[in-house]
Order: C-alpha cells, then sequence, then structure tokens
C-alpha cells in the first residue's frame, strides 16, 4: 500500500504565471516528496497596498491566497510580482506560516532588472525555485538553517539567495521527512 502524497498547490496571481511553471513544478517534486499542481488566483492587490511604502502588505495577501486553496490542497503558495513586506522589514522575498498551510514569494525583487542588471530568466528561474522551496520548508515547521549552502539558509539580500543551494541539507532533510510522517 503506497502513502498518499501531500499536495501542494502554487498559487499563481492575477495571472503570473510563470514561463518556467512547469518546469517549477517538476524540479519541486523532485525535492520534496509531495505532488504539484497550480491554479492561478484573482486578488484585489490595490486592497493590500500601502501609498507610504509603494509596497504590498505581504500578510494580507496570504490570508487571501489561503482563501483559495482547493478542498485537496495540504499546502498553497501564493505567487506574485508585486514587492511585498511585513512592518517591521524593508522588503521580503517571501512569507509563511510555519507549520501552516500557506505561503508567498514574490519575484519582484528576485528579477535582475531590480538591481540594474540586463535580466536572465535562468537566474530568475534558480531563485523562484529556492524561495518557494525555503517558504514551504517553513510550512512543513523548519526554521532558518545556518549552513549557508542549505535553502532553508536566511536570505536578507538576493546575494544570499544566490549563494544558498536550491537543495535542504541534511539535517533539514531529516526534520522534513520526520515531519512528514
Amino acid at each position: 500500500m503506497s502513502e498518499k502524497r501531500r499536495k501542494v498547490y502554487l498559487a499563481f496571481i492575477n495571472g503570473h504565471y510563470l514561463a518556467f511553471g512547469e518546469t517549477l513544478i517538476k524540479d519541486l517534486e523532485s525535492s520534496i516528496p509531495c505532488s504539484f499542481d497550480y491554479i492561478n488566483v484573482h486578488i484585489d492587490l490595490k486592497l493590500f497596498y500601502s501609498e507610504e511604502r509603494h509596497q504590498y502588505y505581504s500578510t494580507l495577501i496570504l490570508s487571501e491566497v489561503l482563501k483559495h486553496s482547493p478542498d485537496d490542497a495540504d499546502k498553497i503558495i501564493g505567487i506574485t510580482n508585486v514587492d511585498i513586506y511585513i512592518p517591521i522589514l524593508t522588503f521580503l522575498f517571501g512569507e509563511a506560516q510555519l507549520g501552516g498551510q500557506g505561503a508567498l514569494v514574490s519575484t519582484f525583487r528576485l528579477k535582475n532588472e531590480f538591481y540594474g542588471l540586463p535580466g536572465d530568466e535562468r537566474v530568475v528561474y534558480q531563485r523562484t525555485l529556492k524561495e518557494v522551496l525555503h517558504e514551504l520548508g517553513h510550512t512543513f515547521g523548519l526554521t532558518h538553517c545556518r549552513n549557508y549552502q542549505c535553502v532553508m539558509h536566511s536570505s536578507t539580500y538576493v546575494e544570499d539567495v544566490d549563494l544558498k543551494g536550491a537543495h535542504f541539507c541534511k539535517e533539514c532533510q531529516f526534520h522534513l521527512y520526520l515531519n512528514e510522517r
């Protein structure tokens, strides 16, 4: 008898379907023992926009993403292209409910163009994969890892995202699979 794999949905917000969405799903499935699918969701992001900051409040967006979770979803990861924040930080690459159902990833600051560099879809893809894995790890109860090569290592700057790998270190894998049971 085979064990049922957890179902994770990528929720592309307002048509922000990444050109590499299918590849992302395949790479996620080879990295973590879950089955992945995607949905498109419409969220009125203007409701979460801060005129002062010129950014969007991620916690409120995440709560809206959770409302779109399919009945068979164990986890849902919203993916947006707007600049996100929480009040105590200048910006975020993503936010997750530690041990919860949902997370949010923004590709806004994962693009080279934000830093005045030429666009590179391969770089955006790698950064997005790492951030989705990172936030998904949080939903499975993983906290930040001290191993700078582990995908669970904290990323304050985009260079931190580039330095870490798109994989869980052995210790994080152990805890991830322990939480999977």
